[in-house]
């Protein structure tokens, strides 16, 4: 018996026209976390805006830096005080006097508990008097503005004429002679985080959700190995263990570079210059790399406590000198900066493929 095989290949002609688009339908491919793809600009729109955009970022950089280090002023530096009343009070006094708002003193009951909060970056300085004996103690790690401002404490207790002696207890590294290593190798991992954001989006812009994360990690781990080994290892300019400098420096980079894609990945190509005035800009001048957020403008001041930069750069800093201060919260921080641009990239890739499909099953 002959057997007779009906396919679907030609439906009937009496098929209307409309059912044949339907019955073979395209499902939309991967979904990717690129931008939306833009028209590029003409006419005049195309003359002003790169011009626009570049003065946006440069009169940024200028302003904040200029507000931030045009006149640095120290903001209430706590001073530990181990003193009788009478000498404490005096010695108040007489601070408010040199340098009015500049210091806040803080009592300690001994000598022991004033150099531990100077060690651990809870005062900048200590002044210790006990009887006729007395001593201003500070650390030099604090970096040389501070050094400079802490110094002439030495004359405060009793007048120019009988300076008492000043001990550096935590000086910098012989090879970090100006204390600013921490901030050139955080500055340097900052602008490669940067540059990295923008340029994945120009080299691959349909990537994967999956690979774009692969390429951010693999970034920040080699970004963060490589400035270890040239910081620690090559230069000897940043005292702490390897280790641990090498994990707040990859976690920093990640932060930096995750924020830089999302940024680019919401707001398109101005997600660039916003990237960056806040990742560049703002989070270098509020580092603390240069001066400890207390000499910063009070606008300022509570950015070094969230922005990538500031809480790397203590982390860092906390490791080398200061007895892991700032160090678990750097971590915590930045690990929260990580996954809040990541998870804000999966939630968009994760839209665009639901549109996709409804847009698909609808047409």
């Amino acid at each position: 018996m002959d057997t007779v095989i009906i396919t679907d290949a030609h439906p009937p002609a009496d098929e209307p026209p409309s059912h044949h688009r339907h019955r073979h339908r395209h499902l939309p491919g991967p979904q990717t976390d690129a931008p939306p793809a833009r028209p590029g600009l003409t006419g005049p729109k195309a003359v002003i805006t790169p011009v626009i955009s570049v003065l946006v970022v440069g009169l940024a950089f200028v302003s904040v830096f200029l507000a931030a280090f045009h006149t640095p002023t120290a903001h209430r530096l706590p001073v530990a005080v181990v003193a009788s009343d009478h000498s404490a009070a005096l010695f108040d006094v007489r601070l408010q006097r040199i340098a009015p708002e500049a210091f806040q003193v803080d009592r300690y009951p001994d000598a022991a508990s004033a150099r531990d909060a100077v060690e651990h970056r809870q005062a900048y300085a200590a002044y210790l008097s006990d009887g006729d004996k007395s001593k201003v103690v500070y650390a030099g790690a604090n970096g040389p503005a501070v050094s400079a401002l802490v110094t002439p404490l030495a004359s405060v207790p009793h007048g120019e004429a009988h300076k008492i002696p000043v001990v550096d207890i935590l000086p910098l590294s012989s090879g970090d002679s100006r204390g600013l290593s921490v901030f050139y190798a955080s500055f340097g991992l900052i602008l490669a985080g940067f540059l990295f954001g923008q340029l994945t989006y120009q080299v691959a812009p349909r990537l994967s959700f999956g690979q774009r994360v692969l390429s951010l990690a693999l970034f920040a781990v080699l970004g963060g190995l490589a400035t270890t080994l040239i910081a620690c290892t090559a230069f000897g300019a940043i005292p702490g263990p390897f280790i641990g400098i090498f994990g707040v420096v990859t976690l920093m980079a990640g932060a930096v570079a995750a924020a830089t894609v999302a940024l680019i990945r919401v707001f398109g190509p101005a997600g660039v210059p916003l990237g960056s005035i806040f990742m560049l800009i703002i989070g270098n001048a509020t580092s603390g790399g240069v001066l400890p957020p207390s000499f910063l403008p009070s606008w300022l001041q509570p950015l070094a406590s969230v922005m990538p930069a500031g809480v790397g750069v203590r982390a860092m800093d906390g490791l080398s000198y200061f007895h892991h201060d700032g160090l678990t919260r750097g971590i915590v921080i930045l690990c929260c900066w990580i996954a809040a641009c990541v998870g804000t990239m999966f939630l968009l890739d994760r839209i665009a493929a639901t549109s996709g499909i409804v847009h698909a099953a609808t047409r």
